[in-house]
């Protein structure tokens, strides 16, 4: 294939070497276009510069050394699935001799009397010098060594070499392609590189100064990218039409409580309602620890809706999470006249059939429920507020299809609840165009949970902790990172669910009733586990993080998290807020066999303080963003080379330079942002009508 006839649109497959299996390995990499390829960036690189003789190379560390093949390699098959293939290779100052393991084909590639640079570490001393598996290329025909090497995250079938060869040849030919998307004038304001010259360093960097002026030019390109596709969003939602509640007035709301609410509640419950009656679309999330009141500002919301004409909807993720919301809605709002409804899976079909009816007759002022709500049949009267706790359980989608029922004559209002405490600049960025209130206080009367970090020596003096919290008539979480033994190849270390259940039952708490729940259970026994711990039938509850989101159980008095190194502090801090929910004492132990100073060290914070948001800080210094994104099916595009930890500065350069642009250019009509319209349209391709 001749390089002039490769464009970006190029099918990865028809390039020499790429046969059908090698083609479907870089299709699970995403990768089936040349374009792909320049996309597809280097997870990190290894400088393969550094030159140096058999006699004077260092030990243990990689290096590059021209030798010449004394003699021919000779293989031999060691055991079934073991072939070794060993040569000699000579220089100026010594011997060395190379071992290759599996690679049959190095017999062949490697000719006596011809010179190579092998790449790789030295081992020994004197005349036994050595190198296991080295990279090696003809000397003076070098692609691989002799320069900052590129390591791509990789997939089975598809060595690094290999990739790295696509690589040069597309962006060989290609890289000249690569549409310049960031205005003139944002790149000299920046001090910014060109496309063109990022593409090629980004992938084969001619030095680690070029390396760097590329990778600060794509990440600023993507957060920008990112900013002012959100800021569009933003825009196109405050000028659409929403549900307007006029005439509510909620001092009568506040009269039905019988407590009162913080100042952080009600600054919320007041940013909610200017939404309300701002004639556009509200679309805020609520978000702050576990118990600091959110469900109370969700009841004002579905108060106002119901004031002025309106349904709601409140969407929780497990049944036994609707229920609980179904008591303590219906309990606060009945008394005023509003009607409270309840659709799980769990209804019998004629309880189904009547909750129906009651919603489309809009005789159901506010419905709560799991994933039912969304089921075909489910009508409402005058959808104009949507609730959904625990944002990050449900996908983009799954709002979608609920907010859709509401479209009489405008999309509903959006309020999204979230006890994980966020950054606020991360917030901005896994939930996009929604507006942020934060409930920072908990309600009066909340005793601080005491929080320790125990290592295994500790063990049995926490058993007798549990022994004794049982006897004053409490009960106790038990958590733990695994389901079974063998869940995964490090789990040997690992308290696992099931197992640990059984040994806590038989040979620590015999006379005590010890239950388990996981996420690998059937939704119907999750839910009976649960709903027997919250009764009182249960005193020791042994489980997995699926508790993290669960019912109140205000008799439960101790959490206990085994293995606690192996999670994320936002994490653990949701935990814990499983306890400390009525009016005793409340414990969390943090037990790990860690002797890592750091690993330690982290934990440590949370015995420091109970504050969620410092919390959060820490966990994005220390983990990065792992722990707030998860699997959480966020809806917004995934950032290739950003790091929302690392480049928070960048971050913000880029977001204050996209709105400085919005404001000059709105809708990017000019000319020249036409290639920034272009980008910011492919990557927000499910909002892509923002644009028309």
């Amino acid at each position: 294939m001749k390089l002039e006839s490769i464009t970006g649109q190029t099918q990865l497959e028809a390039f020499p070497g790429i046969g059908a299996a090698r083609a479907k390995g870089l299709e699970k990499l995403g990768l089936t276009t040349a374009e792909d390829l320049l996309r597809y960036y280097p997870r990190s690189y290894e400088d393969r510069r550094v030159r140096s003789s058999i006699r004077s190379a260092p030990e243990g560390q990689p290096v590059c050394i021209p030798a010449m093949v004394a003699q021919t390699p000779q293989m031999s098959q060691i055991r079934k699935g073991l072939s070794v293939t060993k040569v000699r290779a000579v220089d100026s100052s010594g011997a060395m001799d190379v071992t290759f393991f599996n690679q049959t084909y190095v017999k062949q590639a490697l000719i006596p009397g011809e010179s190579y640079v092998f790449y790789g570490c030295v081992t020994g001393q004197g005349p036994r010098r050595q190198m296991s598996n080295p990279v090696f290329e003809p000397e003076g025909r070098a692609r691989f060594t002799g320069r900052i090497m590129p390591v791509y995250p990789l997939t089975a079938g598809i060595s690094n070499n290999r990739l790295a060869g696509i690589a040069q040849v597309c962006v060989d030919a290609c890289a000249g392609e690569v549409e310049e998307i960031l205005p003139p004038a944002v790149r000299r304001d920046h001090q910014l590189a060109a496309a063109e010259f990022s593409c090629r360093n980004i992938h084969f960097p001619a030095s680690e100064q070029a390396l760097d002026q590329a990778r600060r030019r794509l990440i600023f390109e993507e957060l920008f990218c990112l900013s002012a596709g959100l800021s569009l969003l933003r825009g196109r939602r405050q000028t659409a039409p929403g549900p307007v509640f006029k005439g509510g007035d909620l001092t009568p709301f506040f009269a039905l409580l019988p407590f009162t609410l913080t100042k952080a509640q009600r600054r919320a419950i007041d940013e909610a309602a200017a939404d309300c009656v701002s004639g556009r679309p509200m679309n805020r999330l609520v978000q702050g620890d576990v118990g600091s009141g959110k469900t109370m500002v969700a009841a004002a919301c579905c108060f106002l809706a119901w004031q002025c004409g309106w349904q709601s909807a409140l969407m929780a993720p497990t049944e036994i999470l609707a229920e609980q919301h179904f008591r303590t809605l219906s309990a606060v709002l009945a008394p005023a006249g509003l009607r409270v409804g309840l659709l799980t899976g769990g209804l019998g079909a004629k309880e189904k059939r009547n909750v129906k009816a009651a919603l489309a007759a809009g005789e159901i002022h506010l419905l709560i429920g799991t994933h039912a709500i969304l089921s075909q049949g489910v009508e409402f009267a005058k959808l104009g507020l949507v609730v959904t706790d625990e944002q990050h359980r449900f996908g983009v989608d799954q709002r979608a299809a609920l907010t859709a029922k509401g479209e009489h004559p405008c999309p509903p209002h959006v309020l999204v609840m979230s006890a994980t405490p966020i950054p606020r600049t991360l917030a901005l960025i896994i939930y996009g165009d929604l507006d942020v209130s934060v409930i920072d206080e908990l309600p009066p009367g909340r005793t601080p949970i005491q929080t320790f970090l125990v290592g295994e020596d500790k063990r049995a003096r926490m058993y007798n902790f549990v022994r004794a919290q049982v006897k004053a008539g409490r009960q106790v979480y038990m958590v733990c990172p695994a389901v079974e033994e063998a869940e995964e190849e490090s789990s040997a270390s690992l308290k696992a669910v099931t197992v640990y259940a059984g040994q806590l039952q038989s040979e620590v708490f015999p006379d005590l009733r010890v239950g388990f729940v996981h996420g690998r259970q059937r939704p119907r026994e999750k839910e009976a586990a649960m709903a027997a711990f919250a009764a009182g039938e249960m005193d020791v509850l042994v489980s997995t993080t699926v508790i993290e989101v669960g019912v109140d159980v205000p008799n439960a008095s101790l959490m206990i998290v085994e293995n606690a190194d192996r999670f994320g502090l936002s994490q653990l801090h949701q935990l814990r807020g499983r306890v400390g929910r009525g009016s005793c004492q409340s414990y969390c132990v943090l037990v790990t066999g860690s002797r890592n100073p750091e690993s330690r060290a982290r934990l440590k914070v949370l015995t420091q303080t109970a504050d969620g948001f410092r919390i959060a800080e820490e966990d994005l210094k220390l983990r990065g963003p792992g722990d707030f994104f998860g699997r959480r099916q966020h809806g917004l595009p995934q950032l290739r080379l950003a790091d929302l930890a690392g480049d928070t500065r960048v971050l913000k350069e880029a977001q204050q330079a996209a709105q400085a642009l919005l404001r000059a250019d709105p809708a990017l009509d000019q000319a020249e942002h036409q290639p920034l319209r272009r980008q910011v349209q492919r990557l927000f391709t499910e909002h892509a009508d923002i644009f028309n």
